[in-house]
């Protein structure tokens, strides 16, 4: 659940601002994924853990409307939920500091009993507010059945080499680009992308907010746009991209395995309209809330061109 404080601008280490307004939205990233994937037109199944307090029951309540199967989404009791705290700025930057909770108690085994899910599934969509193991666990799945794998590395921190080379796409804003790494955070943003193919990952797409994003596949960089949009709240828009280029992904990995002529193609229509998914979701207030739906996406994308 994320908790949600407005000030005019963020606070300065040491520094107290007086915030304008509070809110609770449903978030976490795995949520705002399933939610961003469905709304574009996927099933979805979610595996995951939410405490049985309130905001759980809410969460869960939020994830049902969407359509998403949740049987695998286990309820700890006497446990919290995972709370996302956060404070947004006029023009929409935010600060977010998240408390795992429930989500820290997911196992692998629950991860491998929920096999046929991950076997049977067109791509696998991993974010890292769960425990390493149970990415891992999941991607050897998606893996040996031949099914795609795409990391959202957030939040940043050092992942295994054993995952790293499970994975066929990995999203990462510059942060996580530059943990990964070993860069200063401030480097360029395009210095980053060229150097993000040397994790030996073949698609990897760096995202760079209101300028869009920077594909690398198979070591050809392209610029992805996005819309000019007036943004109010930016929690939630990497999430919007996650969940939009996972549901575009498989007619691109059928491409990319064949490779195809319009493997490229595909591709950037994918990283494309997932840009616009995430800056459609800037213009609303709060995560899920934001997430936009396939219509939304589709009406804003003509005109767009990856460069």
């Amino acid at each position: 659940m994320d908790l949600v404080v407005r000030t005019h601008r963020l606070p300065a280490a040491g520094e107290t601002v007086l915030g304008s307004s509070y809110r609770t939205f449903p978030g976490g990233k795995g949520a705002n994924q399933a939610v961003a994937a469905a709304r574009m037109g996927s099933p979805v199944s979610f595996i995951g853990a939410i405490g049985d307090d309130t905001h759980g029951q809410r969460l869960r309540a939020v994830l049902e409307a969407e359509g998403i199967e949740l049987s695998g989404l286990a309820v700890r009791a006497n446990e919290a939920t995972g709370l996302g705290l956060i404070t947004v700025a006029e023009g929409g930057e935010n600060t977010i500091v998240v408390s795992s909770n429930a989500n820290a108690t997911l196992t692998a085994g629950e991860v491998e009993a929920r096999g046929a899910w991950i076997a049977g599934a067109d791509v696998l969509l991993l974010q890292l507010e769960v425990p390493l193991a149970c990415c891992v666990a999941a991607a050897l799945i998606a893996k040996a059945a031949g099914k795609s794998v795409i990391l959202n590395a957030a939040p940043a921190r050092p992942i295994p080499p054993e995952l790293l080379r499970m994975v066929d796409v990995l999203v990462v804003n510059r942060g996580e680009a530059a943990l990964l790494l070993g860069q200063d955070p401030m480097l360029d943003p395009a210095r980053l992308a060229l150097r993000l193919p040397d994790l030996g990952i073949a698609t990897v797409v760096l995202t760079i907010g209101a300028q869009g994003a920077i594909l690398s596949h198979r070591g050809r960089p392209r610029r992805v746009p996005t819309l000019t949009v007036d943004a109010v709240d930016s929690v939630g828009a990497g999430d919007a991209f996650c969940g939009a280029l996972a549901a575009q992904w498989p007619p691109v990995a059928r491409a990319v395995r064949a490779r195809t002529a319009d493997e490229m193609p595909l591709l950037e229509s994918a990283a494309l309209q997932a840009c616009v998914a995430g800056a459609l979701a800037t213009t609303k207030p709060g995560a899920i809330s934001s997430l936009p739906r396939a219509q939304e996406v589709a009406d804003c994308v003509a005109g767009l061109r990856v460069g």
